[in-house]
């Protein structure tokens, strides 16, 4: 199983993605853990966007697509799920073409979506382990000890890009570029859109159904 996950900041890609690709057996593959590995591991593409990010520039489509790749054809031959990427039109069609060339298809494009303000809600009240980067939230799923991570003992602490003010800057971007991809996608064969507003077990039954049918 192949599939890509997709919508806007807050509306639960993450928690959901990694949780069916665990049950799935396939990669969970999120864009900012990539980006991170490879340029940790040192790998071609990670050397190349390093470089970028050394310069204070952001990291050109052909070399995100291409660290994708390398992540695909290393530890993706069982299926993966893309979270977080595409990003915009231009990345999808490149996703495209990269894929095409390994003879590599999609099954489902799933689109996850919420009003605004639950959005919000659950960007402002996550919290992250310096440590181990498992991620809680204070309403949804608060720690055991405050502050502390129910993991690895880590300190939690509130991401600089959840503030409510950049929360609606980050908002107003996905908007303006990434919202474009719905139109994109929306006329494929393995399509689908849920709305992810509620309860986190409720949305999950319903990804899974997707993907399965």
């Amino acid at each position: 199983m192949n599939l890509i996950l997709f919508g806007p900041p807050g509306v639960g890609k993450g928690t959901q993605g990694e949780k069916l690709a665990s049950e799935e057996g396939i990669q969970h593959l999120a864009m900012g853990d990539i980006l991170r590995a490879a340029v940790r591991d040192g790998t071609d593409a990670g050397l190349k966007a390093k470089a970028f990010m050394d310069a204070g520039k952001l990291v050109p489509d052909d070399v995100v697509v291409a660290m994708i790749e390398e992540k695909i054809m290393r530890d993706a031959a069982d299926g993966f799920l893309l979270d977080g990427f595409p990003r915009n039109v231009p990345q999808a069609k490149a996703l495209d073409e990269m894929l095409a060339r390994h003879g590599i298809t999609v099954d489902n494009v799933v689109f996850m979506d919420a009003p605004e303000e639950n959005l919000l809600e659950r960007l402002c009240g996550r919290l992250i382990c310096r440590a181990c980067g498992f991620g809680f939230h204070r309403q949804y799923s608060p720690p055991q000890k405050s502050g502390q991570c129910d993991r690895c003992g880590g300190e939690l602490y509130q991401r600089d890009d959840d503030r409510e003010d950049v929360i609606a800057h980050r908002l107003e971007v996905y908007r303006e570029q990434t919202s474009p991809l719905l139109s994109f996608y929306q006329e494929r064969a393995g399509f689908s859109k849920i709305d992810a507003s509620g309860e986190m077990g409720a949305v999950y039954a319903v990804l899974k159904q997707v993907v399965e049918n």
